[in-house]
């Protein structure tokens, strides 16, 4: 007899209300004209200042005060005092289906803390302008333009920042920026910064076809097909459909062949009640397809957005997943 597959995950009342509500929120900011009521949004979009918790220091930098292009550090401290071995460093990509938040959103700013602290690495979390009043490409020219001011400018960093061993991570929208930002590194000379890894946290992909993920999972939390519908169109210029090759980067007709580039190893990471799944799996295809080494780590009951969540039971496993990425890229080099 065959086992019908659960619909719905078990999740502490805390983490249902938490998604509950923001799904409630942004639902009804979102207008039926492709506008976003940026007003009432920020009264649930809570921040975080900059400064000293938690063993980790954190300081904001700004790169364009015309686009409101900056970006947040996170740094480890011992005592007070900054550790004093060289470290990675990590440019991360928030998530928010590129309508929502920013490195000072404090779920985003409480995960970049903890990863600084627990990995340890130098994260440098980057904010990017928003959609729908700012269309792609501008996310994808913010994340590389903010790349190529830190390398002209890596005196900003810590002092025990080691420039060798840079990474690119983001979860959900953030992931997708990552993958794109590290496609025009791979054919940009850099003066310092040397990209050894992506870690891609359940990517936020996509395209035209219904996959069997997103017709199952239409009752879990903050994602599902008419959200996801509504972002993309909010992304992409007036007449681009869903395979565009920013949503649909693999086995689209618009999709890019990048067998021929010096594309890192990646981390990827999914989760068995993300309707994105079956898409982030075909990202896995593309990229073995296109010669490149890729690690699938799969957590069967993790929601989507479940690394904001250390209480959750695969938040532990999944900081011991990226840090032990982390050791092989670098000692691989």
């Amino acid at each position: 007899m065959a086992v019908e597959m659960k619909k719905t995950p078990d999740l502490p009342w805390r983490i249902r209300i938490f998604f509950t509500a923001l799904g409630f929120v942004t639902d009804r900011c979102r207008r039926s004209d492709g506008t976003m009521n940026r007003s009432v949004m920020s009264l649930f979009d809570f921040k975080s200042q900059a400064g000293s918790t938690k063993g980790v220091t954190s300081s904001d930098i700004t790169v364009d005060r015309s686009r409101n292009l900056w970006f947040r550090i996170y740094t480890p401290t011992a005592s007070g005092t900054t550790v004093a071995s060289k470290l990675p460093v990590i440019f991360y990509f928030h998530g928010g289906g590129f309508i929502l938040f920013g490195p000072n959103s404090r779920p985003f700013d409480e995960l970049c803390r903890h990863l600084a602290g627990k990995l340890p690495a130098i994260v440098v979390s980057i904010n990017y302008r928003l959609a729908p009043e700012h269309r792609y490409p501008c996310q994808f020219e913010d994340g590389f333009d903010t790349l190529k001011f830190i390398d002209s400018n890596s005196s900003l960093l810590p002092p025990n920042a080691d420039l060798s061993h840079c990474f690119f991570a983001g979860e959900s929208a953030g992931a997708n920026i990552a993958h794109h930002v590290t496609l025009k590194a791979a054919v940009h000379d850099f003066r310092k910064l040397k990209i050894v890894g992506l870690i891609a946290i359940q990517p936020y992909f996509g395209g035209e076809e219904r996959t069997e993920s997103e017709r199952r999972l239409t009752q879990v939390p903050i994602v599902n097909v008419e959200r996801t519908d509504w972002s993309w169109k909010a992304l992409l210029p007036e007449g681009c459909d869903r395979d565009h090759e920013a949503v649909n980067v693999f086995g689209g007709p618009k999709s890019k062949d990048i067998s021929s580039l010096k594309f890192p190893a990646t981390l990827l990471v999914v989760g068995g009640f993300d309707p994105l799944q079956d898409w982030q799996r075909k990202y896995h295809m593309g990229l073995k397809k296109s010669g490149k080494e890729v690690y699938l780590v799969e957590y069967p009951n993790a929601i989507h957005g479940f690394y904001l969540f250390p209480e959750l039971p695969d938040f532990t496993p999944f900081v011991t997943e990226v840090r032990r990425f982390i050791q092989k890229q670098s000692e691989s080099i």
